[in-house]
């Protein structure tokens, strides 16, 4: 699983080497976020099936998408939003990586979904995350890059 230790740790290993000084920064600002990232993981835990009811009605509402394809959306927006639970408890991409981006795409792609219906959910939750009223500011920091990490890949 990728965190911020071990991406660090495997490329050091990688070039023969032991982790830089650069190396640690990054691996202690991992950490120094860690609070923020635990608030955000909290927040969104609590309201994973809220968002993800809200993203596909908003999108699928507009009637651009075949409505057949609703409960598979809806599925997999929940199980994308599980991940970045995930990534935010292990400070890295990891989980997102191994277990979304790529196996989920084909997926998708097997199934025949619009991908830019899962671009357009993902940008409405980014886009209605409000400071203070959902969680803090780093944490809404942490929980939209995360977003936004997901939302280039699938573009």
């Amino acid at each position: 699983m990728k965190s911020a230790v071990t991406t660090v740790v495997t490329s050091a290993d990688a070039a023969g080497r032991f982790p830089s000084i650069s190396d640690l920064e990054a691996v202690k600002g991992s950490f120094d976020r860690a609070e923020a990232r635990m608030e955000a993981a909290e927040k969104l835990a609590s309201s994973i099936e809220r968002l993800t009811s809200e993203a596909v009605d908003a999108v699928y509402g507009k009637g651009s998408y075949q409505q057949a394809n609703k409960d598979k959306c809806a599925r997999d927006i929940n199980h994308y939003l599980r991940l970045i639970n995930y990534c935010l408890v292990t400070g890295g991409t990891g989980p997102l990586d191994d277990w979304g981006i790529s196996g989920m795409r084909e997926v998708i792609r097997a199934q025949v979904l619009p991908t830019v219906a899962y671009i357009e959910a993902f940008t409405f939750i980014r886009d209605q995350v409000e400071i203070p009223r959902d969680m803090g500011q780093q944490a809404a920091t942490e929980f939209k890059a995360l977003l936004d990490y997901l939302i280039n890949a699938l573009a």
